[in-house]
């Protein structure tokens, strides 16, 4: 892990996971290198483990996010840690996204993606390419939209995405982040705990046959920075008006900011 990775998953506020009397303490934060290929893996499975073990909920939280998008139609869009388009489809799906872009390093998870676009006839709009979101491959000022769902936390330099998202964005665009968080009820929080830490990798494995993928899930949901320690980061890369929007009684948020 290199120093960038471990200042960022080390920070801490009273907005951390904490430990539960079964648990103490939570686990430690695994290394982010290379976990495009773990994706890669799961990719034939991985909508199928979305909707399953999220009861479909992860659909309605992408539609919030669509909902989120600034004023104006036509808008151009970059989809980061894209996987296989779910969000940049769903942000399609309003009528008001006249070109979307998503890029990702999981090249298996690109194709379902691309099968998907081409099955809904969406080419022409929609486009998903091989790219890194810690480093993006295109020009300054040119979106008016980067949105990243479930993807910030698998980056190994979180301030340089952010500031990479900055970049990238029109003056005036807004970057719209959907992550996992945890609830700030104690007791939803432990029974949340509970659920992804011992129930949710066995079911995962044993769905994607893939034992370290979803023991992976829970131990960056539970090490990530959420609430007010992730708005500072979003604030410290030169957004403004960040917001933090709370989902199903805090086990996902929307993060949102603006470039002035």
């Amino acid at each position: 892990m290199d120093k960038a990775e471990s200042i960022n998953l080390k920070m801490t506020n009273h907005d951390s996971a904490g430990g539960t009397p079964g648990n103490p303490q939570p686990p430690t934060a695994p290394s982010r290198h290379d976990v495009h290929k773990m994706f890669d893996r799961i990719a034939s499975r991985y909508d199928l483990l979305n909707h399953l073990l999220s009861a479909n909920i992860d659909k309605h939280w992408r539609q919030r996010v669509a909902q989120l998008l600034p004023d104006g139609d036509n808008l151009s869009v970059l989809d980061l840690a894209c996987g296989t388009g779910d969000q940049l489809i769903t942000l399609h799906e309003t009528g008001r996204v006249g070109q979307g872009i998503g890029i990702d390093l999981a090249e298996k998870m690109l194709d379902v993606g691309r099968k998907k676009i081409s099955r809904l006839k969406l080419n022409s709009s929609l486009s998903l390419q091989t790219g890194d979101a810690g480093k993006i491959p295109f020009g300054n000022d040119l979106y008016d939209t980067v949105t990243i769902s479930f993807g910030i936390r698998n980056m190994t330099d979180v301030n340089q995405t952010l500031c990479e998202m900055y970049r990238v964005l029109k003056p005036g665009g807004r970057a719209l982040i959907l992550e996992f968080s945890l609830p700030a009820n104690e007791l939803l929080r432990n029974g949340y705990l509970f659920y992804l830490r011992h129930l949710l990798p066995k079911l995962g494995a044993l769905i994607s046959g893939d034992n370290a993928a979803y023991r992976y899930l829970n131990e960056t949901i539970e090490t990530f920075p959420h609430g007010s320690a992730f708005c500072a980061l979003m604030t410290n890369a030169g957004f403004k008006a960040v917001s933090q929007t709370t989902l199903s009684t805090g086990i996902a948020s929307i993060y949102q900011g603006d470039k002035k």
